[in-house]
């Protein structure tokens, strides 16, 4: 007989310990539906069933101004528990940080979701967009998440200028989807740029790397030139500075300007951006190298640029060399020997084709 009485014992205690750490016995942290009973100016009474009356008092009652405000007596709302030993021995309660969680839980849904919402800008400042998405949230909107649509052309990179263009979309509301998000430090970043992507890439998909495109020039920046395709202008690609000549270019505006038209070459797509070169058609000015340039051989040169190491010098043939600032002594020594602009006299000194460099001396 007590073989069997000792089964139903213990059955009878694990049946009171699961009943104790079940979701049924109250906990901090806890979401659940209460039920408004009396509000006052400095605190709120709720009904939380079966966990007895719960108390909204002290700054919370502050941070649910508006959810009290608009909450009548029999009406329902949910609340977190902070506290099992509250004011007056009744269960504290938060509004507010009920409402949080069940924000911060629809932002986690959205990301995982990738589902495009509005933002609304509501300040500007060199790094991007201040913005509110759904229920007042603040999010960010970095400038390197805009749309290639909406990205400052600023052509000399000035953040001061950068800034001033942002402003113009203040007020206005942007698709947008939440890239990143973290309730603890309660920073949401969105991107214009991810709601393109799905369509541009399946315009991109009839293209291919080392295709030749007719574009239009949309803008021109300091670190490149931004195209539309001539026959598929939904599409805006980039050419890096980089990509424009074999020789060095200071500033893109030396090449191009908006609505120019051209041909470039498609170099790369990648996640639903798409790279070109205009130097890929051209050729290579290394590649035929004339015999007359050798060491010790005198040559022309116009002034291009200063740089900290000295003076890029630009050469027959689309060709650049460079003297080396140690032939003056110093910044203020060379700018007083040569002019940007001026033409002069120089000698070879070496000449290193694998590395495409020219080195170049004053000639006595």
């Amino acid at each position: 007989m007590p073989q069997t009485e000792e089964p139903k014992a213990s059955a009878i205690a694990q049946a009171i310990k699961t009943e104790l750490s079940s979701a049924a016995w109250p906990k901090e942290g806890m979401i659940l539906d209460v039920e408004l009973m009396k509000k006052f100016p400095r605190k709120a009474y709720f009904d939380m069933g079966r966990f007895g009356t719960g108390i909204v008092y002290g700054v919370e009652v502050s941070n649910a101004r508006e959810a009290l405000r608009n909450l009548n007596p029999g009406e329902k709302v949910q609340a977190k528990i902070v506290a099992l030993d509250g004011e007056e021995g009744l269960i504290e309660l938060s509004l507010a940080e009920a409402g949080k969680q069940k924000l911060w839980a629809q932002v986690k849904d959205l990301v995982e979701a990738g589902e495009v919402i509005k933002a609304k800008i509501v300040a500007a400042n060199a790094g991007g967009l201040m913005t509110t998405v759904i229920e007042d949230l603040k999010a960010f909107l970095p400038v390197s998440q805009l749309s290639l649509e909406h990205y400052p052309k600023v052509p000399d990179g000035d953040r001061t200028k950068i800034a001033e263009e942002l402003k113009k979309f203040v007020g206005q509301e942007l698709n947008v989807k939440i890239i990143d998000a973290n309730p603890r430090t309660n920073k949401v970043i969105v991107s214009e740029r991810e709601t393109l992507t799905a369509n541009v890439k399946e315009l991109l998909a009839s293209y291919t790397v080392g295709q030749v495109v007719d574009c239009i020039v949309s803008g021109v920046a300091d670190f490149g030139v931004f195209v539309r395709f001539a026959d598929n202008p939904q599409i805006e690609g980039m050419i890096h500075i980089s990509e424009l000549d074999y020789k060095l270019i200071d500033n893109p505006k030396e090449l191009v300007k908006v609505n120019d038209p051209l041909k470039a070459k498609i170099i790369d797509i990648k996640e639903g951006r798409v790279f070109l070169s205009l130097k890929a058609l051209k050729e290579d000015p290394w590649a035929k190298l004339s015999p007359e340039i050798k060491p010790g051989a005198a040559v022309q040169g116009r002034v291009y640029k200063f740089n900290p190491f000295g003076a890029v010098i630009a050469l027959e043939g689309d060709l650049q060399g460079m003297v080396h600032i140690s032939e003056f002594g110093g910044q203020e020594e060379m700018k007083k020997a040569l002019a940007v602009g001026q033409t002069y006299s120089f000698v070879i000194d070496q000449v290193r084709t694998e590395e495409k460099r020219i080195t170049l001396k004053m000639k006595k």
